[in-house]
């Protein structure tokens, strides 16, 4: 499974994941989480913890965040 950016500026765009170690988000958690948060999303500073692919966090900059910090132990 290859992650992609779902929605927003960056739509369509394949994520490159290590070959193990990782498991990204699947579209649909991501669509579930981010229509949650569309209203606070804007101009946001969001975090990305356990970042491993960076999917989460290149979603919210996708969609209007101003900032995203990734953190991840490898």
């Amino acid at each position: 499974m290859t992650p992609r950016v779902i929605a927003g500026s960056a739509k369509g765009r394949k994520l490159k994941v290590a070959a193990s170690g990782t498991r990204p988000l699947t579209d649909r958690i991501k669509t579930s989480i981010f229509d949650l948060i569309a209203e606070f999303l804007p101009k946001a500073k969001a975090l990305d913890l356990f970042a491993g692919s960076g999917a989460f966090g290149i979603e919210a900059l996708s969609r209007g965040a101003a900032s995203c910090l990734f953190i991840d132990n490898g």
